[in-house]
């Protein structure tokens, strides 16, 4: 895996992983603690003698005392009101959001600037205990201790203001559809991973890479895995799209070519394509339409019996498709030549992001006739892909709901929403 430190593609999405993680915001903001204190004492020296000394070090120890009795405090309530939201919101929307609340970027920053002020804290209290800060010298330490109250306090400000939000329905799904459209266009960008498009079949030649273990393919790093099999000199077909479920030793990439090592190259690819237990949100799409589909069935359920969310939960679902484009479509030169990914299909897309509504909601008539109407619009949808499928798929909505619907006058208002070539 020698090559890896020379993508800087796969080192910035290794750093875009890590970084949305809680515990390394904390551990960055705890270094940056010990980084500013290790500057205050490069910067104490410049002072002049008689500016250093109009602050004693009693000064500093009150704010360095208050920051570390308030934060512990602090910390502790913030944790239980965030654990709190995240079992409310998977409770009351669906497990599936949970995942990405706790990648809320203002709670891991809050929590991480009340820790990191908290190990300063610490920190500087220990330090003036064994005389490396002395008495008759700290304007330093005592301004940047101000410095670090006052970031606390803006932190403080901010978290309240962002609590009046975290986990309601309309945050929740705001922030779904955001990632949602930010890794659907960040794929329409660069089609199926800037790999070439597979949509043909196997070389008959090809032999397979198993399956190190069974979950989903969470994520595929293309620039290093285009490396790998021009470093074996193979191409690489993947037979599974990324959210998709393999089972331990199930072929998961198809290789065409005679490797001289191939036990170094199953080991590279088994490496380099990551499986996990859950899906994610990268580089899947698709995900996030399943769960903004889930949220607005569980909201059909008789328990809540919300049809409002379910129709938002459908024009948010239609804004994002309204971007599909046609990975195969383009004459670019594919960037990664030696790998082939399946595109996306808008059958599937739809029925992700559509059926489990048609399906739950079949008897609510102002759901069925705002599910119709958003088939009726991406019928129009340039791409003539996405435009038969919605088609299709809208007739079949459309069968579904007059079964369901039994009152007539109900029926007649549905089929009129219906798009005019869908009717009959």
């Amino acid at each position: 895996m020698e090559f890896l430190k020379h993508l800087p593609k796969t080192a910035v999405a290794l750093i875009r992983h890590y970084g949305r993680k809680l515990w390394v915001r904390v551990a960055a903001m705890g270094l940056f603690a010990f980084v500013a204190l290790a500057m205050s004492q490069l910067i104490e020296p410049l002072v002049p003698q008689d500016m250093a000394t109009t602050l004693p070090g009693s000064a500093a120890d009150r704010l360095l005392n208050l920051i570390a009795n308030a934060m512990l405090a602090v910390t502790t309530f913030s944790l239980t009101v965030m654990v709190s939201v995240y079992q409310s919101s998977s409770t009351q929307w669906t497990p599936r959001v949970h995942q990405l609340i706790m990648q809320d970027a203002v709670t891991q920053n809050t929590l991480a600037a009340f820790i990191g002020a908290y190990v300063y804290a610490l920190v500087a209290i220990v330090l003036r205990e064994i005389g490396i800060y002395v008495d008759d010298r700290a304007l330093v330490l005592f301004w940047l201790t101000v410095l670090v109250l006052a970031f606390v306090v803006w932190s403080l400000i901010r978290w309240t203001l962002h609590l009046q939000t975290l986990g309601s329905l309309i945050d929740t799904t705001r922030q779904l559809e955001t990632i949602t459209q930010q890794q659907f266009q960040e794929r329409l960008e660069t089609p199926c991973l800037g790999a070439c498009p597979w949509t043909g079949d196997l070389p008959e030649d090809a032999w397979s890479v198993p399956s190190s273990d069974s979950g989903y393919l969470q994520y595929l790093y293309p620039e290093a895995l285009q490396e790998a099999a021009a470093e074996h000199d193979v191409t690489l077909y993947f037979l599974c799209s990324i959210g998709s479920f393999v089972f331990v030793n199930e072929p998961l990439v198809w290789v065409m070519g005679d490797p001289d090592d191939k036990d170094a190259l199953i080991k590279d690819v088994q490496r380099l394509a990551v499986i996990g237990d859950v899906r994610t949100y990268d580089q899947d799409p698709r995900f996030g339409l399943l769960v903004m589909s889930e949220i607005g069935s569980k909201a059909l359920s008789p328990g809540v019996n919300d049809p409002g969310t379910a129709i938002d939960v459908l024009n948010r679902s239609a804004r994002i498709l309204s971007l599909y484009q046609d990975e195969t479509a383009g004459d670019a030169a594919p960037e990664h030549d030696r790998l082939h990914v399946p595109p996306l299909d808008p059958v599937d897309l739809i029925v992700d992001a559509f059926a489990g509504i048609a399906r739950d909601g079949a008897g609510e008539v102002e759901v069925q006739q705002r599910l119709q109407r958003v088939m009726a619009g991406l019928m129009h949808h340039p791409d003539e892909g996405l435009s038969n499928a919605a088609r299709d798929l809208g007739s079949e909505f459309l069968d579904r709901a007059k079964e369901a619907i039994t009152w007539e006058p109900d029926r007649n208002r549905l089929i009129a929403k219906a798009a005019e070539r869908i009717r009959d």
